[in-house]
């Protein structure tokens, strides 16, 4: 189901919107990798490239998968 959010001017096109919006929720673990990248409107793999390319890891592994991984081992 697709929701329309008016917003204010922000001087940025659909596409920086969408990558940022991306990204965002990315980082904040909200979204995997696959969901944000169809958001962006990239493929997974482009998508992993850009957030390199910004700094940003496209692995995100808390410490509790780190545990049971570890305990899994």
């Amino acid at each position: 189901m697709a929701q329309i959010i008016e917003l204010p001017d922000l001087n940025m096109s659909d596409y920086e919107l969408k990558l940022l919006l991306a990204q965002s929720l990315f980082q904040q673990q909200a979204i995997s990798l696959g969901k944000a990248a169809e958001i962006a409107e990239y493929s997974e793999r482009t998508f992993v490239e850009i957030l390199l390319k910004k700094g940003i890891s496209p692995i995100q592994y808390d410490e509790s998968q780190l545990e049971e991984d570890i305990g899994n081992a």
